[in-house]
């Protein structure tokens, strides 16, 4: 026991020191990974002060090396906590995170200031104004740029323009800015073993069943459309639900030619019922229903959530 406890213990700390540092809060622009200039540095914090005076909202820019394995998103919800950015009872802080190395970037946005700095408009900020001057390697351009349109946005409720390209391009901007926050990755590997081990099973029965293979078929449409975002995002969710719609109908065809498959339908005709892979199925009103041959309990699916500490969005390069 006294092993055990001790491996528990040094794991713990072992996690803890994966965990990046939340540097000092030495002023409205903290830049620990060196990539602005000291002209920039001025510029910026004389804009936030002035900002911060008119308005009371608290805007820092915080620039780190690398955060190692943590995501950017749990970073940021590390720094806002700590530094408690905005006012007491207004919760209206904004905390602008680049990490060079690891190639990202974030806008967290406090709870109050999340009606005007949406998560479309950080996204938006985000990918016009601060990806491409990143891209380029103009840290001073890209954190000036995405600073002036937070301030503008904030003060003035004028949005930041969509970037100027084909109207191909327009529509795939009008796209991004559907933004879903997506948990950390053990908790996605999670939540997809669930989410893909229950709407699997029943695709794989749906492909199976004879009668009733066609409405499961209709059924999980929806699952397969809505679940997956919260592992894959919108855009993942579209492709998987197009692989569904398309590849459970070839799967249902190449199996309902199997002798199996017509010794099952035959079954249900003659005797009701019908076992594939330890299901026992059973005709009823046309159609069939199954059953793994055991008892079942009733219960109900609960969830839990958390909060981030405020909305906002992320970026790579």
């Amino acid at each position: 026991m006294r092993a055990l406890a001790l491996a528990l213990v040094a794991a713990s700390f072992a996690t803890l020191t994966l965990a990046a540092d939340v540097p000092f809060l030495s002023g409205r622009v903290v830049d620990d990974a060196e990539v602005l200039t000291p002209p920039v540095r001025e510029r910026l914090t004389a804009v936030l002060k002035t900002h911060e005076d008119k308005t009371t909202n608290q805007i820092v820019v915080l620039t780190v090396p690398t955060i190692g394995d943590e995501s950017i998103e749990e970073y940021a919800v590390r720094v806002f906590a700590a530094w408690k950015l905005g006012q007491k009872g207004k919760d209206n802080g904004v905390l602008v995170v680049v990490v060079p190395n690891d190639r990202k970037m974030r806008i967290e946005v406090g709870y109050g200031l999340e009606g005007t700095l949406t998560d479309a408009m950080s996204s938006r900020i985000i990918r016009n104004e601060m990806t491409p001057q990143f891209k380029s390697g103009s840290f001073d351009r890209g954190v000036e740029n995405g600073v002036n349109a937070i301030v503008a946005l904030l003060e003035g409720g004028t949005a930041p323009a969509e970037s100027k390209s084909s109207s191909s391009s327009t529509a795939h901007s009008a796209f991004d800015d559907i933004n879903i926050e997506l948990p950390p990755w053990p908790m996605r590997i999670l939540l997809g073993l669930f989410i893909f081990g229950v709407i699997g099973l029943f695709t794989v029965l749906g492909v199976m069943t004879p009668g009733m293979g066609w409405f499961l078929y209709l059924f999980l449409i929806p699952f397969w459309a809505m679940f997956p975002i919260m592992i894959v995002g919108v855009k993942g969710a579209l492709i998987l639900v197009s692989i569904y719609l398309v590849g459970y109908p070839i799967a249902k065809l190449i199996v309902s030619r199997s002798a199996w498959y017509d010794k099952a339908k035959l079954d249900l005709k003659k005797k009701g019922t019908a076992t594939i892979g330890g299901f026992t199925m059973s005709s009823s009103s046309g159609g069939s229903s199954w059953s793994s041959g055991g008892s079942s309990s009733g219960g109900g699916f609960s969830g839990g959530g958390g909060s981030s500490g405020g909305g906002g969005s992320s970026g790579s390069w």
